[in-house]
């Protein structure tokens, strides 16, 4: 099981059209209670985010730039200067913005939001056209994943990838965390095997358990 955007999405999203005045953003992050918003044209493709962090420059740089509580306007990125000025959505947003599709695995998207430091990615189709949002929180729903899914799980790949019996091995599976004990045929084919089980969906951590054959040294430890 490798989980898609699609299948912890939400659809129901909120979004704003380009032309959007900054009172309009402003009441409706607000009222929803949610950090930002893609940014949509006439044909709902998606051109951008616009969030707090792009509407708070007005209140800090509204007289031209300058704040002498701050830095020096020397220091100030000229981009933040023409958001200070911006009064529509596409005036204010960030572009271009971040985006998954939803046969995109959740994986993908968890990297996205970890890289680019975003708490919420737009789904788009082929065309651009925003269909859904994901969010930080429903990445994590793969964790909800019932502990006997992940055992049987495990022991097909152990079976069908590998074509060894998984009688071969012990394995258990506790909140979520995953211990392998057993001897498998070669050290190459054991850590083989645990990098499998790493990546299952709704796996924590990986414990190492097994016995190579021709050394004595084990890593143990959860590996994540």
């Amino acid at each position: 099981m490798n989980a898609k955007v699609a299948d912890v999405m939400s659809t129901n999203v909120i979004a704003v059209r380009e032309n959007a005045p900054f009172k309009e953003i402003a009441a409706k992050l607000r009222d929803q209670r949610i950090s930002a918003f893609p940014v949509i044209d006439e044909d709902s493709k998606v051109i951008g985010v616009v969030s707090e962090a792009d509407l708070i420059a007005k209140e800090v740089f509204d007289d031209g730039g300058e704040d002498n509580s701050g830095p020096p306007s020397g220091l100030i990125h000229r981009r933040d200067l023409e958001k200070a000025k911006g009064v529509t959505a596409r005036e204010l947003m960030s572009q271009p913005a971040v985006t998954v599709w939803p046969d995109d695995t959740v994986r993908h998207a968890a990297r996205l939001m970890y890289d680019r430091r975003v708490k919420r990615l737009p789904v788009v189709d082929g065309a651009g056209r925003l269909v859904g949002i994901v969010s930080r929180t429903d990445v994590l729903t793969v964790y909800n994943r019932p502990d006997k899914e992940i055992y049987h799980q495990i022991t097909d790949v152990i079976r069908q990838e590998f074509r060894t019996d998984p009688l071969s091995y012990r394995v258990t599976v506790q909140d979520g965390v995953v211990t392998l004990a057993g001897d498998p045929e070669t050290a190459a084919i054991g850590q083989e095997i645990v990098g499998a089980v790493r990546h299952i969906e709704g796996v924590v951590a990986v414990r190492d358990r097994l016995d190579y054959p021709g050394t004595d040294l084990r890593p143990y430890g959860p590996l994540c």
